[in-house]
């Protein structure tokens, strides 16, 4: 791959746009999708589970999200909420298969409600992650695995940066 700048033609992701992870409450518009949700993954629905997945995936779009970024939505919406509760929550959720672990930075991970095997762009000036079109890419060849394994999943998070010729014309 060359050091050209290029630009993704026919993609819907827009450096900027988080609208489609932007964290609102409502609870009466998804209160059924919610615990129909928490009980696909044989999870109780506590106060807390609901809380949380209601800001997940309470309108019914998918969204990708890190521990800090749901505590501070839950925190606007019910106050005291443990950053460790908020986390303990996305292991639940994430160990039921509601979730999907996506590991940018060794120390941060974020979560995706959307749990098909699918590319993701991560935007790396503003820490931010969405999902790539996975049509558009294609692996001619992987590794033959070690002996008496075998491939479980393939994790493709594509870095993107702002372009040199980008940051100096703004």
């Amino acid at each position: 791959m060359d050091n050209e700048c290029w630009e993704a033609v026919g993609t819907e992701v827009q450096p900027g746009d988080a609208a489609s992870d932007r964290l609102d409450f409502d609870p009466s518009a998804s209160a059924e999708r919610v615990v129909a949700w928490l009980a696909s993954g044989g999870l109780r629905p506590t106060r807390q589970r609901r809380l949380l997945a209601t800001l997940l995936i309470g309108d019914g779009r998918d969204r990708h999200v890190t521990a800090e970024s749901l505590h501070e939505a839950a925190q606007r919406v019910a106050g005291k909420v443990s950053l460790a509760t908020v986390y303990n929550t996305l292991r639940a959720f994430t160990a039921a298969g509601l979730l999907t672990e996506v590991m940018v930075h060794g120390a941060r991970s974020h979560f995706d409600t959307r749990t098909d095997d699918h590319p993701h762009f991560y935007f790396e000036d503003e820490g931010r992650l969405v999902d790539a079109p996975p049509l558009e890419m294609a692996f001619a060849r992987l590794p033959e695995t070690p002996r008496g394994t075998e491939i479980a999943k393939i994790d493709v998070v594509i870095r993107l940066r702002r372009c040199r010729d980008a940051e100096q014309g703004a």
